[in-house]
């Protein structure tokens, strides 16, 4: 192991991560390099064990990992427990703690990027799968209104509904259905697509989960989805009037929470922004 700080999945060649995690080492003079780990699942046990490596300090986890992780950990936090996925690995004097920043991190981009504040909001989110699990978990936490899950498959999104209902929160699922939608969608003030629709290199590239007929002009709308920048379900909610959001803001910020975490100190948030926008302008 050359570094003790890194980002592992397969393949990992997509990966923007090393791109703003080593722009805020540098920034803080910390001689770390933040690799890149291409790991097969076959050879996951392995690779995980050397993260109990003194001076070892973190690994952000991606696909297909997330899930396969948990039982190689010692020890998990209660948004790992709830999520279902751990995307950080923390080494604590050779215990390695599993934790999951996408839901802090959709929150902060949320709130930073586009001024929301959940409180009283009714909202949508498209997908049922592991972003939408976090978008839910975290959206649950702030305190919103009414959530309603769309997903192609019903099962799957009343799988996820039930397993966040708790008190009065009790997530609704429904079906893609456009007349479903209709019931729904114009009444949301955020809407979040955590489909691969719109994923450029997707299956549905040129896809959008909603169009801007449905789409209310008052509302946010925000795509975990970060390459391209701009989905189809953006360019939708612009087209409605509303305010759209791309996913590379929660990237950044599940990132730089993880680093904190990890590096102890307070993260230049500035410079990691603009390492990343440097690095997706078009050439």
């Amino acid at each position: 192991m050359n570094s003790n700080i890194g980002v592992m999945g397969h393949p990992i060649g997509h990966t923007k991560s090393p791109v703003f995690q080593q722009a805020g080492l540098d920034a803080l003079n910390i001689e770390e390099t933040f690799e890149a780990w291409d790991v097969t699942p076959e050879a996951l046990a392995d690779k995980v064990a050397t993260f109990r490596s003194d001076g070892f300090l973190a690994a952000c986890v991606t696909l297909p990992h997330k899930q396969e992780v948990i039982p190689m950990v010692d020890e998990l936090s209660d948004a790992a427990q709830q999520i279902g996925a751990v995307n950080w690995i923390f080494n604590k004097n050779g215990k390695l703690i599993g934790h999951n920043t996408d839901g802090t991190g959709f929150i902060r981009a949320l709130k930073e990027k586009v001024g929301f504040e959940a409180q009283g909001v009714d909202a949508t989110v498209f997908g049922a799968g592991g972003a939408a699990r976090a978008v839910v978990y975290a959206l649950k936490n702030a305190g919103i209104k009414r959530l309603t899950i769309a997903n192609r498959t019903l099962e799957r999104a009343q799988e996820l509904a039930a397993h966040f209902t708790e008190g009065p929160f009790k997530p609704e699922a429904i079906s893609m259905n456009r007349d479903e939608l209709a019931d729904h969608v114009p009444y949301s003030g955020l809407l979040v697509n955590t489909t691969s629709l719109g994923m450029a290199g997707g299956p549905a590239e040129l896809a959008t989960p909603v169009t801007s007929d449905m789409i209310s002009a008052d509302a946010i709308g925000y795509d975990v989805v970060y390459a391209p920048p701009m989905t189809r379900f953006l360019r939708e909610v612009e087209e409605a009037g509303a305010t759209s959001a791309g996913g590379i803001s929660m990237l950044v910020f599940q990132g730089i929470e993880g680093f904190e975490m990890a590096t102890g100190q307070k993260a230049p948030v500035n410079t990691m922004f603009s390492a990343i926008e440097r690095a997706l302008k078009p050439s």
